[in-house]
């Protein structure tokens, strides 16, 4: 082999990775000294018993709810239905965007809020019901999961249980990180934000807990149509090594079909829409520093702003949402990859440029800029999902059903055929995970498609984290080791053992909780499987839907043959090559148990770790401070006295840090836009921080000095008026020798004109 020479950047990023390694390090065991430090999660008893095994359910005390159950209506046909929506999006500063995985990619102020948004069915006499949460975040974290659990317990007894309550994540890269409690992921976060986890916690509660409230009667349609022109396959070179026979039986290399669930009650009165599309909301790319909810977030925005006229966004009675699928390999960025240097494609096995390399390599969505890309995919599949809404005409009837395990993934036996088995690995990420994709690379010149190590990042990962043993090597093959996760446990894990598996039907509908990315074939090997094992014990023609990003993030989940490849999905498949055959045998037990009425004989297998200690965020809290002679809210750039439609309304104030209202949240948005209706001598707000028309900008300072801008977008539909923005803020004061404190502010600048015409 030729030795290997290195340009003068590349010296200097090498020695920057070896110098953060180190670092990384030596903070992560002095922060964790007691190291170790493992709480079992209250409420859901350990058991021994494998998860493989079938054996009796454990028995589980439940405190006594704390509301009592209202009764329910049982003489109609149909369901109870209650949904709901709340506020999850924590911090919009001082902290990581959670996806890209990009160092300095950090969120610099917002451009729509994240919501949870739940959706409570139950049997018309109250007996069983199921709960599905499609939650505006990145991934679901173990963590997040088993507190929301433990708060649901708490409130409702065993009302709302791990067996029939699924939390799903988007997938937006635009969300804060810092809510996770597997290494990995905390190094990824910068930290681990307690601001953040307890806002998105407490939103996804609120949630739950709006739908608890107002459920009612009513009826669950079910339509199905395909989204054409919103969705390429970015590793379409792994999608080719499948059997030629299994995609001859498929038109696409992506799932174009869109589920949706359509709620009304029994007057037809909408309620809400649940909806399944294998999309990556990654239309906003790894140089955005806003927070937003991405393209299914902007579909959501329309559709609820269509149903609720008259309110403000993020608010009103009707809850859509866009739930992910089997996204693994699916990009939003239909003009496909290029080579921004040359224009010429880079659609190859490695995604790399002939000059330049893989970081030249960038797919391009059909829009001007990323903003207009979200929105033009966002509005594909509101347009699709409006569609199907209105014509949706087949009634989704028949019980309820729920079946949960937790399963060690690490140590599960696949058997190949009646004679051969297999087993999963400890989990480890390979080279191609650190190449990143063609919706986003890389920092360093690694290279989608390695099969092969290097022997210079094999020694800097041998000399930082120690060598991975001959055994993960040999099991993960032909994965070359970039870093073996799951022999590494401290401060603690960095990745999960312990995974949930999970259903829950509705009549002939199923759907099957993921916890990670299934590329689309995977995705269509398991809605097989399911469906098939459902068919040989009596429950024939059910609908199966994949439901991405649940309970617990694992990455990727390519197929067999995929795996081969060794690009970023299959390099992000932590638990081996025969991780997804692992999970078509679990989901099977599942449907059966579900199929044969044996749930309660389901082990609930290993209960996973709840880790304390977590490495505190890298960014301190400062105390805010404004320039001499002015105060917080000051405005220091005005806006103009007029504007026309399409024009852009741009004021800047003395601004505080936007974490403080993560803790203090006296104010529920950072700007309004407002109208002044002379009939009535009143401001009307018209937009808020959740408008797609709004900005808020946050420009940190020095010393704890820092400025916000907000923009207003004017759209078409303004009305000509007297209009004024208004900034709402938290500043963080400390006096001497006195803790800190949160105080609220807020702005009110003088007004302008909006005129059709000059």
């Amino acid at each position: 082999m030729a030795k290997r020479t290195f340009s003068t950047l590349e010296i200097v990023l090498i020695f920057l990775f070896v110098m953060m390694t180190g670092i990384s390090v030596a903070l992560l065991s002095l922060l964790f000294i007691t190291s170790g430090t493992i709480k079992h999660h209250t409420g859901f008893p350990t058991t021994q018993i494998p998860p493989a095994t079938q054996g009796p359910t454990a028995i589980q005390t439940f405190p006594t709810p704390s509301n009592p159950e209202p009764t329910l209506f049982q003489n109609f046909s149909g369901y109870h239905i209650g949904v709901g929506r709340a506020d999850c999006t924590g911090q919009v500063a001082d902290i990581i965007l959670m996806g890209y995985s990009k160092t300095g990619q950090n969120a610099q102020g917002i451009l729509t809020r994240l919501y949870s948004r739940a959706f409570i069915i139950a049997e018309p006499d109250g007996s069983s019901r199921v709960v599905f949460v499609s939650i505006d975040i990145g991934m679901v974290s173990q963590r997040l999961r088993l507190e929301v659990l433990n708060r649901l317990q708490s409130k409702y007894g065993s009302l709302y249980r791990r067996d029939n309550v699924i939390l799903s994540g988007t997938h937006t890269h635009s969300g804060p990180a810092g809510y996770f409690q597997y290494t990995t992921f905390v190094i990824a976060s910068e930290g681990f934000s307690n601001r953040t986890f307890e806002y998105m916690v407490a939103g996804i509660m609120k949630s739950i807990e709006i739908a608890h409230a107002n459920m009612k009667p009513g009826k669950i349609f079910i339509n199905k149509g395909n989204v054409d022109g919103a969705q390429i396959n970015r590793s379409p070179s792994s999608y080719l090594r499948n059997p030629q026979s299994e995609r001859a039986r498929y038109s696409s290399d992506t799932d174009k079909e869109m589920v949706l669930l359509k709620m009304v009650d029994l007057n037809g009165d909408d309620l809400g829409l649940i909806s399944w599309f294998a999309i990556h909301p990654v239309s906003m790319n790894n140089s955005n520093h806003l927070v937003n909810s991405d393209n299914v977030g902007y579909a959501s925005y329309l559709f609820e702003q269509e149903k609720n006229k008259r309110y403000l966004p993020g608010e009103g009675p009707y809850v859509a949402a866009f739930a992910s699928s089997n996204l693994g390999d699916v990009s939003p960025n239909i003009l496909g990859p290029r080579c921004i240097n040359t224009g010429e494609s880079c659609d190859n096995a490695n995604s790399t440029c002939p000059i330049g390399g893989p970081s030249m390599c960038i797919a391009m969505g059909p829009g001007q800029d990323m903003l207009d890309s979200t929105q033009i995919i966002g509005r594909k599949i509101y347009e699709k999902a409006k569609e199907l809404y209105a014509s949706a005409s087949q009634e989704v009837t028949g019980p309820l059903a729920s079946a949960h395990q937790w399963v060690n993934m690490t140590d599960v036996t696949v058997w190949l055929n009646s004679t051969h088995t297999a087993k999963t690995c400890k989990p480890a990420l390979g080279y191609s995970f650190a190449a990143g994709t063609i919706d986003g690379f890389g920092t360093l010149n690694f290279m989608q498609g390695t099969t092969v190590g290097d022997p210079f990042w094999d020694s800097i990962r041998d000399q930082a984290l120690g060598k991975p043993s001959e055994e993960i090597k040999e099991c993960q093959k032909p994965k070359p080791i970039l870093l073996h996760t799951g022999e590494l446990s401290k401060p603690h894990p960095w990745h999960p053992d312990i995974v949930d598996v999970q259903i829950i039907t509705l009549g002939f509908l199923a759907i099957t909780a993921i916890p990670g990315e299934f590329t689309t074939m995977s995705g269509r090997r398991l809605r097989e499987a399911v469906q098939e094992e459902f068919a040989t014990y009596g429950m024939l023609n059910m609908n199966v839907v994949i439901s991405g990003l649940c309970n617990v993030y694992t990455h990727y989940i390519t197929t067999y043959e995929e795996y081969q490849a060794q690009r970023y999905e299959a390099a992000s498949t932590i638990y081996g090559p025969h991780t997804l055959s692992a999970y078509i045998q679990l989901f099977r037990v599942l449907a059966k148990a579900i199929a044969t009425d044996t749930v309660a004989n389901l082990s609930s297998g290993p209960e996973p770790p709840f880790f304390k200690d977590l490495m505190t965020p890298l960014i301190p809290n400062t105390v805010d401070r404004a320039p001499v002679g002015t105060t917080f809210g000051d405005v220091l750039q005005p806006a103009n006295p007029q504007y026309r439609v399409g024009e852009v309304v741009e004021v800047t104030f003395v601004g505080a840090n936007p974490k403080n209202s993560a803790e203090n949240r006296t104010h529920q948005t950072f700007l309004t836009v407002e109208k002044y209706e002379a009939t009535s001598a009143t401001w009307k707000i018209m937009h808020n921080d959740a408008s797609w028309e709004t900005r808020f900008y946050w420009h940190k300072g020095l010393l704890g000095h820092s400025n916000a801008t907000i923009q207003w977008h004017i759209p078409d539909t303004a009305q000509p008026g007297t209009y004024r923005i208004r900034y709402f803020g938290h500043n963080r004061k400390q006096d001497f020798l006195k803790p800190a404190v949160i105080l609220s502010f807020e702005s009110t600048p003088s007004t302008f004109d909006v005129v059709t015409t000059w």
